[in-house]
């Protein structure tokens, strides 16, 4: 079997940020913490007997900001998820921070307990644009929290850095990539902030950066990161040798996941068969229900709906795939993704690798959304 990856959600957060699109509530004046930990490891009970025999390799606990949770919160889980799955010993543990709790996190404990990867939302090093952006931090206090962050032991840091910002100019976005290397991250999220549906953003858009300034920004920064020594693995993420999400790459490469808690995504494959489900979104109402009442939604994807799944992801890796990654992962022959292979090769988006690997261009790493909405299922 493929690997397998645990995705766990932490719900809450302080504030609700204006370009936010993901399932966040904010925190009630006391977390329900262990009742909370009790229902995460009951839908991991819930779902063990998909998962017999096979080995967790990468867990990432998102949100939400899941540094709201304390020390014990953290451990109980890890602990309970250490006795119920059997773990790779190199195990990749991620864990998300927002710099403005890190005051309040502990950075200790939370190594103590087998979080080994660390991912601080920065988002940018100007104060003026963290107001404008809602988040609750200042600039100083990112570089505390990584400051902590080295103290209590973590040797592998993320950091999330947005450009594109209401009112950024050119120099804005690099002064805030300069000073995110400065700091010597083992990894490097820099993405484009992008208005998102039902969003405060969507129906008050602010003013943005034009395309051509938005180009100029990313090539600039691109070059910037990889003199850095930062290799570029995927759209939006960089990283040193060796430090690649593998979370993430899991995603991207169509592997399995768990997905744990309020409005947690999982695709699991048993005999051949994709199945994904969805939790309940609202963290009163996932707590009050049973493991088995919380997902809400089942589906199994049929041939067109994998074919562009795997798409959506395979194409924004910068090494591509292989067509037995492709088969494997799908069941499907490699036929299925013909013609619109060729005719993204015929637009200069893909390219055929030494090792017989589909690659995207530099141009089809400009373009990813075009290359994906060829294999929407309505244009097949």
């Amino acid at each position: 079997m493929s690997s397998l990856g645990a995705y766990i959600h932490l719900p809450w957060c302080v504030r609700k940020c204006p370009y936010c699109d993901f399932n966040s509530h904010t925190a009630p004046k006391q977390l329900p913490e262990d009742p909370y930990i009790d229902a995460l490891l009951g839908d991991l009970e819930f779902d063990l007997p998909k998962v017999w025999g096979r080995t967790v390799s990468t867990v990432f606990i998102g949100g939400g900001t899941p540094s709201l949770f304390g020390g014990d919160a953290i451990n109980r889980l890890m602990e309970g998820l250490r006795s119920r799955l059997r773990c790779a010993p190199d195990m990749e543990v991620t864990m998300e921070c927002n710099p403005g709790t890190a005051e309040y996190a502990p950075f200790a404990d939370y190594r103590k307990a087998g979080i080994n990867r660390l991912s601080l939302g920065a988002q940018s090093f100007d104060d003026e644009s963290l107001q404008q952006l809602g988040r609750i931090h200042r600039a100083s206090e990112t570089l505390q929290a990584f400051a902590k962050a080295r103290d209590a032991g973590f040797d592998n840091i993320n950091l999330d850095i947005m450009y594109g910002l209401p009112q950024q100019s050119h120099e804005g976005a690099l002064h805030d990539l300069r000073t995110a290397i400065s700091l010597e991250p083992e990894h490097v999220s820099w993405y484009q902030l992008t208005l998102e549906p039902n969003t405060l953003f969507a129906a008050n858009p602010p003013n943005l950066p034009d395309d051509e300034a938005l180009w100029a920004m990313q090539a600039e920064g691109q070059a910037m990161l990889a003199a850095a020594g930062f290799m570029q693995y995927e759209v939006s993420a960089y990283a040193r040798e060796r430090r690649q999400c593998r979370h993430n790459m899991n995603y991207w490469s169509f592997g399995d996941y768990l997905g744990l808690g309020a409005g947690a995504h999982a695709k699991l494959t048993q005999v051949g068969v994709v199945e994904r489900t969805v939790r309940q979104r609202q963290p009163k109402a996932y707590l009050q229900a049973q493991p088995e009442q919380r997902v809400v939604q089942r589906t199994e994807p049929d041939a067109a709906e994998l074919r562009f799944e795997f798409m959506l992801n395979a194409a924004r890796l910068t090494d591509g795939f292989s067509m037995q990654r492709f088969t494997a992962s799908t069941g499907l022959a490699a036929a299925a993704l013909e013609p619109e292979l060729s005719e993204l090769r015929s637009k200069g988006l893909f390219e055929p690798a030494a090792d017989g690997r589909v690659v995207p261009t530099e141009l089809g790493r400009r373009f990813v959304d075009e290359i994906t909405a060829a294999f929407l299922p309505e244009s097949s």
